[in-house]
């Protein structure tokens, strides 16, 4: 059995900027197939627009406010919202208020799976 703490995972910046501490993934657990991460984007900023050809992403918005964008079209977000990111699909998210949220990515995430414009 693999039960991790958040608090034992220590912090580090993906590709798009966003800050990550990794619950379950390749590197802390048996995962074949996904993993799960708390993101954190600061107030009055936001991710660094990207795609993933290979993963699928999950968001579960924990706290604050933002906007997501996918493929061009925005929309308003918070706490309580979950969000689908197809692969291969154009994202970002502004935080108007610092966002914290769970992602969760299938296959794996992966810095090599992250492209920029």
């Amino acid at each position: 059995m693999t039960v991790n703490q958040l608090r034992d995972q220590a912090p580090f910046t993906t590709k798009d900027g966003s800050t990550i501490r990794s619950l379950l993934d390749l590197t802390n657990a048996p995962v074949l197939q996904q993993s799960l991460a708390e993101a954190c984007v600061p107030a009055g900023s936001a991710t660094q627009r990207h795609y993933h050809k290979i993963s699928e992403e999950f968001y579960f918005l924990l706290e604050g406010h933002g906007t997501m964008e996918i493929n061009g079209e925005s929309r308003s977000v918070g706490p309580g919202d979950a969000i689908l990111i197809p692969a291969g699909a154009w994202h970002t998210i502004q935080a108007i208020e610092p966002l914290r949220f769970l992602c969760c990515c299938a296959p794996p995430y992966a810095h090599e799976d992250t492209y920029f414009a």
